[in-house]
């Protein structure tokens, strides 16, 4: 009996594509090909540019997928949220071999995906708390038993792993900025630069980043030229400041959420000060802390194909006719 899935991963500037048993959820096949420096001379993603590397690189890792076709009962795509141009090259992927092998297609929004990072290969875990960290998404969820997502916290503007990459490009780090400012907050030895906690007087639980990077703006400014002792001071500083900003609203949400369990997914999750940070939150609380595994934070296709199974169980099955694509996020409301 054909037991894979094949997943499609290409909402921004990761091309990936994943295979899993969909009875064992062991994974089969999983490659990932990074744009990350194509795109850091410009120091951030350009979405055409993006576009032209997926319609490259899928292809040759579809080429290795081959020996699996004949066991093949779905194919998976990411249809939301992300870069349309990114996104329409993985569906036009997807649609193509579905129809060519007779399969039923899945669309999967990839927070979904995200979350799905925590149990690859085991089952969900409902009633759960889950922050997501990212580059374009910030959110604190509430995973209830009947698969219901409700939204405790998001941003007002730019989300944790944004604000990292702009810092970084401020400073001409380059990008992704998130592990450069990482590893050169590690650097600092004065750690006399700091910032306030954004917020921190707000009994609100939204998060905002836009003035912390103002700041680091202006503090920048301040020091004209920078030598690389000064970089990483700021590094820290922000680090810091951006850090305390999460933890601050996920302890007022702790105490009014008795979570069991909580979750942390997206790639900026791969942040090890922020990682240390929630360990003794949980731990406060009396909370198990789930991690998704370092290499599978940012974005890739086996988060994908993971949660492709569940909705294969449920037959949530799109037309390959339909239009799929969905840049924003609309379909984000349950599991």
């Amino acid at each position: 009996m054909k037991k894979f899935i094949l997943a499609i991963e290409s909402s921004c500037d990761d091309s990936s594509i994943a295979i899993i048993d969909k009875n064992t959820l062991k994974c089969q096949f999983h490659k990932k090909i990074s744009q990350e420096l194509d795109h850091g001379v410009y120091g951030g993603v350009v979405p055409e540019l993006a576009a032209r590397l997926h319609s490259e690189a899928l292809p040759k890792i579809l080429q290795q997928c081959k020996e699996y076709f004949n066991e093949l009962c779905a194919v998976a795509v990411t249809n939301e949220p992300g870069l349309s141009v990114a996104l329409i090259s993985g569906i036009s992927m997807a649609k193509t071999l579905a129809s060519i092998l007779n399969l039923p297609l899945i669309a999967i929004n990839h927070l979904k995906g995200h979350i799905y990072s925590l149990f690859l290969e085991e089952k969900i875990v409902l009633d759960m708390g889950i922050l997501l960290v990212s580059g374009g998404h910030t959110m604190v969820l509430y995973l209830k038993n009947d698969r219901s997502l409700e939204l405790l916290a998001s941003t007002h503007d730019d989300s944790f792993g944004e604000s990292f990459d702009k810092v970084a490009k401020m400073m001409n780090l380059g990008y992704p900025g998130g592990v450069i400012i990482e590893n050169l907050a590690k650097n600092a030895k004065l750690k006399n630069v700091c910032f306030n906690t954004p917020l921190k007087h707000s009994k609100g639980l939204a998060y905002s980043f836009s003035g912390l990077k103002n700041a680091v703006r202006l503090e920048i400014l301040k020091h004209g030229e920078l030598d690389e002792a000064m970089k990483a001071e700021l590094a820290y500083g922000f680090e810091n400041a951006a850090c305390d900003h999460i933890m601050d609203k996920l302890e007022k949400i702790f105490s009014l959420y008795k979570f069991k369990h909580f979750g942390v997914v997206g790639g900026a999750s791969a942040n090890l000060n922020l990682r240390s940070r929630l360990q003794t939150l949980c731990e406060k609380y009396d909370t198990f802390l789930k991690l998704a595994p370092l290499q599978y934070c940012c974005d890739n296709a086996l988060m994908i194909a993971r949660a492709a199974v569940d909705a294969y169980e449920n037959e949530e099955f799109v037309s390959i006719e339909e239009e799929i694509l969905s840049p924003k996020n609309k379909n984000f409301s349950r599991i």
